[in-house]
């Protein structure tokens, strides 16, 4: 199979390249600054049209059977109501997050469409449901609720043109933006993210699960 994943330069990016490439696949993943060493690696950045235009023109007619929208950020950890937040960090979040995703997706539909089973896969977090709320990281909050929609809304556009769309969250890992004491490593929830993006197809599409299969309320 063929699989896109973007923001793969390290952390679960990294490791979902890897464990796909394990598993016999054609993997292309992308990064916005430096680039691992071995593999096949594309330079991406979400939130520049002209990043997007070149990424789509050096695919050309390459057809994708698997995307996973990897790529994000989180700009506000630690920050409170009386710290202040920054208009610039919403913006920033919200290109990355949201709009970036969205983006990436609506430019690689065409390539999509080339597979036999399509699958877009959109890591977001389940601080973005509006059903969990523990109080701040509002930014990162808005946007990972914001990209949860779009991928429900894209589900049932995409569903016609037979392109599953499965949101998932990844659960608390150790990398730089979970830090060392979360709960997982990056082995573990790449492993069960594989496995529910395997599991995903025209039937289930629109679902949001965590990395071991349980089901988040929106």
């Amino acid at each position: 199979m063929n699989i896109l994943i973007t923001g793969a330069a390290r952390g679960i990016g990294l490791e979902l390249v890897k464990q796909y490439r394990d598993l016999n696949n054609n993997v292309i993943g992308t990064y916005r600054e430096k680039s691992p060493s071995k593999g096949n690696w594309l330079k991406l950045d979400v939130t520049h049209k002209g990043s997007l235009d070149h990424l789509v023109e050096t695919l050309s007619v390459t057809s994708i059977d698997t995307l996973i929208c990897n790529a994000g950020v989180f700009l506000d950890r630690g920050l409170t109501l009386e710290t202040g937040i920054e208009l610039e960090l919403w913006e920033s979040s919200f290109a990355v997050n949201t709009f970036g995703v969205f983006h990436t997706i609506q430019r690689l539909i065409p390539n999509l469409k080339l597979s036999k089973n399509p699958k877009i896969a959109i890591i977001a977090s389940k601080m973005g449901s509006s059903n969990i709320s523990a109080g701040n990281s509002y930014v990162y909050r808005s946007s990972k609720a914001a990209v949860i929609n779009i991928g429900r809304n894209l589900a049932i556009d995409l569903k016609p043109k037979g392109i599953s769309v499965g949101i998932y969250h990844p659960g608390w890992v150790q990398t730089d933006m979970g830090g060392m004491s979360a709960d997982i490593t990056t082995e573990q929830s790449s492993a069960g993210l594989i496995q529910q993006i395997e599991k995903l197809n025209l039937g289930t599409t629109g679902e949001f699960k965590t990395w071991d299969g349980e089901s988040i309320p929106f």
